[in-house]
This record gives C-alpha cells, structure tokens and sequence, in this order.
C-alpha cells in the first residue's frame, strides 16, 4: 500500500462511495444490540421483574462471542433464490435484517408479566440474527474494498454504530416514556428499515469461485473425494478445517505473533475501562456529570478519533498506525492516574476523557483496518469472526480482575497498571514490523 502524498488525499478517502455506505451497515448493526441488552434491562425492570432473572438475561450476549461456529456457513453457503436476486453477501445481510426486525416487533407486542419465556426465546433470536448480520457486514467491508480504505470503512462502520447506540438507548427510553415500551420495540423495528435499504442500494463485492479446495496436507483430510471419505469429513475440510490452516499456511512463523497482538491489542483499553465508572462515581462526581462528560466529550471525540485512525492508515500505512494506537493507549491511561492524584475537577475529566476516547476510537478503527488485511477473501466471514473473538474474549477475561486491584493497590496503582498491560501490544507490533511475510521470505 502506497502512503497518501497529502494530508488532503488521506482525508479525501471518506468521500468514496462505499466509505460513506457504511455509515448506514453501522448503523444496522448497532441498533439491535442495546435492545437484547441494557435497554431490554430497563424494560424488564420498569415492569417489577426480579434483578436476579435479569441478571440471566445477560447470558443472551454469549451469542455475539461464540458467532464463529457458524461464521463458516454464512461465508460459504448461498441462500436459495435471495442469492440469485442480491449476491451472496446482501441476501444473509437482508435475512438477517428481516429476522432482527421481526424479532424486535413481536417482542413489543408481548407481555412481560405472562409471556417473559418467550421474550427471552426472541431476544436470543434477535441476538442471533444480529450476530450473522455482524459477520456478513464485516465480510463486505473487507471485499468491497481495497487494503487502503479499510481504515475509514472501519471509521465510518463506528459512527453509524455509535449514532444507533443513542438511538437504541436514550432514544428507546424517550419513547417509552412518552408512550410505552411496546411502541418503544416497535419504532426499533421499523428503524432497521435503515440497514434494509442500505443493503438494497450497495453493490455485491466480487468473489472467488465457490470451490476452494486447498491442498494443505490435512492428515487424514486431503484427498478425501478420492478415498471416498464421507461427505461430513469433506465439508468439515473445505467450510471449518481450510479458514484457520489457510492462515497459518499464509503467514508461516509470523502467524503465532499475529494472534498474540490481537489477543493482547485491547487488553489495556478493555481492563482501564471495566472501573472507568466506579471510578468516577468514588471522586465524587455526579450521574448527571458523568453522563453529560461521557455523551458530549465521549461520542464527539471517539468519531473524531476513529476517523483519524482511517486517515492515518492511509498516511502512515497500517502497521505504523497500528503501533501509534497501541502507544496512545497506554499513554492515556496514564492520565487517569494523573486524575486520581489531584483533586476532582470536572474540566480535567473532560480532557481525561476526551484523549481517552480519542485515542480509543483512533485505535479502534486502525485495528479493524489491520485484521480486515488478515482476512483471506477465500474465507472473509469465518477469519474475521475468529480474529474479532479472539480481540475480546482475553481482555474481558483479564478485567474480571480490575475490581481487585483497585480494593488492594487504590486507583492510581490500577491505571498505572491498566497502562502497563498495554505494553505487550506494542513489542508485538514492533517485533511483527520487523518480520518479513512469507511472500516476501527467499
């Protein structure tokens, strides 16, 4: 990839026409999942539900981490007759807009006191229609466009998930409160509208042909047709085998480095950001400064930092960009020790937060960036969902343990802490700089 000449060339990037399409494909895929989450909490709260069924409730989200398992079957299965009308990618994209949408409907119309059992039935399917249509948008992000732009198609993909986090949250509760919820669900519903039609505007991206059978060497596997291997043995070989040994075939020794980095490359940021609230809450700041903190300074400058990030992959290249996001966040890390050594002052946590999410959002966008060009167009949908599980699952299971630290060490301990997690991240993206690819190996 060639560096933009300019600093106008890089911004000129977010006027191509399948850049600004993702704003909308962002959109759709943001809007359901605060409706299956904190939303559906509220609602279920407002209707005298006990917190400890709640709190199952939650375990809807474990649809969104294990997506991988059929990740394999949306990349490579066609949908009969939709396939034929709008393209492999479209048709999962409308199916599963269409299920999400009618989820979202018939859970509105349903009453919570006599029908909870079958709200949480279609909350899990809403869950799970969100979850294929986050695998088939991510699939067409990656195809529809070349290596250069994926930075501000990520950027883009942000602040149209960004917009409908407002809308499914405090957007939600407006209508519920001037109305009810059941009008609250059904708006929802009729707002997919928004995914429905982006998806009938955009193109098909181009594919490679539906056969690809990789000679790899599997034991036992290759040449399975000839040895007359069950029919079971060969999908398992071509649709959930190939994806992952694909990978490693490509990337050789470097292969183990570039999961590490993507297993580690959120660590600080997920970790500070489990007792980010707490944290505010114990200096004795109000809800109310809180959230106008978080809303106003938080959504502006997460949008201005993921759109820097797709400019600076286009500026810098992605692996230079990559290594500037790992370092701006550990960086700002540090400045929430900074906070928990001084006095509480509202305009210092506005300026904590705003470089915490602008680099937050900067670094989000470029990562995206860097695990899009990781994909193999054979297998777009089954790579990315393995590389977008493996970028959270160990964060979240490393800040479980957040609440510790800050009862033993105090907060300035913690973020000093938060901040160091992060520094594996950028050896790995140095180390990985340096490594030639294979292509490249003599």
């Amino acid at each position: 990839m060639t560096a933009a000449k300019t600093w106008r060339d890089a911004f000129l990037i977010y006027a191509q026409p399948q850049v600004l399409g993702m704003i909308f494909l962002g959109f759709s895929a943001g809007l359901p999942f605060l409706l299956v989450f904190s939303t559906l909490s509220a609602w279920l709260r407002d209707e005298g539900v006990e917190l400890s069924v709640i709190g199952f409730f939650s375990w809807i989200g474990v649809t969104y981490s294990i997506k991988v398992f059929w990740a394999p079957v949306v990349d490579r299965l066609a949908l009969p007759l939709l396939s034929r009308w709008l393209g492999k990618r479209r048709s999962w994209m409308l199916l599963a807009q269409m299920g999400i949408a009618i989820g979202l409907f018939v859970m509105g119309s349903l009453d919570v006191k006599t029908q909870l059992e079958l709200i949480a039935v279609l909350a899990v399917w809403v869950a799970f229609c969100s979850a294929t249509q986050d695998i088939v948008i991510d699939a067409y992000r990656i195809e529809a466009a070349v290596a250069e732009y994926q930075g501000a198609m990520a950027a883009m993909y942000v602040l149209g998930y960004r917009i409908a986090l407002l809308v499914a949250g405090a957007g939600a509760f407006y209508l519920a409160n001037y109305f009810n919820w059941s009008v609250a669900y059904g708006v929802m519903a009729c707002t997919m509208l928004v995914g429905v039609i982006a998806t009938l505007s955009i193109n098909e991206p181009d594919h490679l042909a539906a056969e690809r059978h990789l000679s790899l060497g599997l034991p036992g596997l290759q040449g399975s047709q000839e040895k007359g291997v069950s029919f079971f043995l060969r999908w398992l070989r071509d649709i959930v085998l190939s994806p992952f040994v694909e990978f490693f075939v490509r990337n050789g020794k470097r292969a183990i480095v570039i999961l590490m980095l993507i297993a580690l490359y959120k660590m600080s940021d997920i970790t500070m950001g489990v007792m980010a609230n707490p944290f505010y809450l114990d200096l004795g700041f109000t809800k109310k400064e809180i959230a106008d903190v978080s809303k106003v300074f938080g959504f502006f400058m997460t949008i201005a930092g993921a759109s820097l990030g797709g400019v600076l992959v286009v500026k810098l290249g992605i692996m230079r960009a990559l290594l500037l996001g790992a370092v701006m966040v550990a960086v700002t890390n540090l400045l929430f020790a900074v906070l928990a050594a001084t006095e509480p002052s509202l305009a210092l946590l506005a300026a904590v937060v705003s470089a915490d999410n602008l680099s937050g959002g900067m670094a989000t966008s470029i990562f995206i960036a860097y695990l899009s060009g990781l994909t193999s167009k054979l297998y777009t949908a089954t790579q990315y969902a393995l590389f977008s599980s493996l970028m959270t699952l160990p964060a979240q299971l490393l800040g479980g343990f957040s609440g510790i630290v800050v009862e033993r060490f105090g907060y300035f301990v913690f973020f000093g802490y938060a901040a160091a997690v992060g520094v594996p991240a950028i050896v790995l993206a140095l180390v990985l700089m340096k490594m030639r690819p294979v292509s490249d190996q003599g």
